[in-house]
């Protein structure tokens, strides 16, 4: 399958500028293309991977790609329809482009002909005056159609500053940049980045007299239309401090059946036919989730590696009673302890309040019919009297506690 058709059957084309020609770019032979990302926190989250997934399956075409950091862009922020972005300290954004940085670097090879390059926009922007940022780029760049963008047009009523409304600019001489020193003559990037990588292709036509090319994956979506990667406990980001390899893998595990396949397509390498095997197998057997359990560890081999994926699946298990919870890591229990919703205790506590603590049961009352009846389980192990107290020597390295009732209700409290 070509690249472009192969792409388009993920659905990861949303916007191109001139499909034929891109296409026809794409199998001319390699091509330099670039996606950016900006440091506005620590750390990428699984939209962004959708980005990083795409370098990745272009270089494995033979194409080359520029990871752009925008030590820049980053200082301003591309414009939000809720209101002005916080500008974050100098300190801060360089400290994110160097964690960022490294996070890109996992998915591409910087070796062989085709390695990949990265850079960062703060190499030809620090030292652009004001004057020739108005001379050189503000003079390729109608007002009336900036004023047209989506996001400015809803920005105008309750206002937008200038430092937002001229970061087009910013990004549109990234692309100009990058064709000049590097000859990259393709930028792709999220579907609502359209207006911006647009823009960009446009400067290079009008400065150049040159033309590039543009495409844009979709946002993807739950099936009830809304932002896919957000849970209760906030953002899945692809940094195990900041989301733990159990709580990522359990993330993509969860994947409703109606968008499995999707995901299957966006987030992993498997062919169209294995693809289509899962789907018909989720459609014969939903319930044994042979879907969900193939992208959860494929992705959590992708991001965090096989060895955190196993790690994962074992604490999986283990919290269910199908292994040895003492077998698992400390990490992997901070992350057990963050998807259950553990509570910190700062002494030892009797068994039935830790229940009630830890929300398996509505009661400490609750909690002694359920020890009485034998549901009560610490750590896998059936708990017998309901004022047996927890410390130390009754926790997991000391600390943990996996609180469950019956088969399937889980929480867990740890001393702080």
């Amino acid at each position: 399958m070509h690249l472009f058709e192969d792409l388009t059957w993920r659905g990861l084309i949303a916007h191109s500028t001139d499909e034929a020609a891109l296409a026809a770019h794409l199998d001319q032979g390699p091509v330099k293309f670039y996606v950016g990302f900006d440091p506005t926190a620590a750390s990428l989250h699984i939209g962004h991977l959708v980005q990083l997934l795409m370098a990745k399956r272009l270089q494995e075409a033979g194409h080359i790609p520029h990871l752009l950091v925008g030590g820049a862009t980053g200082m301003i922020g591309d414009p939000k329809e809720s209101g002005e972005r916080v500008m974050n300290d100098a300190d801060v954004v360089a400290g994110w482009v160097d964690r960022i940085r490294q996070q890109t670097e996992r998915y591409v090879s910087f070796e062989g002909d085709n390695a990949a390059t990265l850079v960062n926009n703060l190499d030809w922007t620090r030292d652009l005056s004001v004057l020739d940022f108005l001379r050189d780029l503000g003079k390729h760049f109608p007002v009336n159609r900036m004023l047209a963008r989506d996001v400015v047009a809803r920005r105008l009523e309750s206002g937008i500053s200038y430092t937002e409304f001229s970061y087009v600019l910013l990004q549109s001489n990234d692309f100009r940049e990058l064709f000049r020193r590097h000859d990259v003559t393709l930028q792709f990037g999220g579907s609502d980045q359209w207006g911006n990588i647009t823009a960009g292709v446009d400067l290079i036509r009008r400065s150049e007299a040159e033309r590039v090319h543009a495409m844009a994956t979709p946002l993807v979506t739950k099936a009830d239309g809304t932002k896919f990667g957000k849970t209760e406990g906030g953002t899945v980001w692809i940094d195990a401090e900041l989301t733990s390899p159990y709580a990522f893998h359990q993330f993509f595990l969860n994947a409703e059946d109606a968008k499995v396949i999707d995901y299957l397509k966006v987030f992993t390498f498997r062919s169209r036919e294995e693809i289509e095997e899962l789907e018909r197998a989720t459609e014969a057997a939903p319930f044994k989730r042979a879907a969900q359990k193939a992208l959860a560890d494929d992705v959590t081999d992708l991001v965090h590696g096989a060895a955190e994926r196993e790690a994962a699946v074992r604490a999986a298990g283990a919290l269910f009673g199908r292994g040895e919870l003492g077998e698992l890591s400390i990490p992997s229990l901070d992350g057990v302890m963050s998807e259950v919703g553990g509570v910190a205790i700062d002494e030892p506590i009797p068994f039935a309040d830790a229940m009630a603590l830890a929300g398996v049961v509505d009661s400490k009352s609750a909690a002694r019919r359920t020890v009485k009846e034998g549901g009560a389980y610490l750590n896998n192990e059936k708990v017998t009297d309901a004022d047996q107290l927890l410390d130390a020597s009754s926790l997991l390295h000391g600390r943990y506690a996996v609180i469950r009732r019956g088969r399937r209700t889980v929480g867990g409290v740890y001393l702080s």
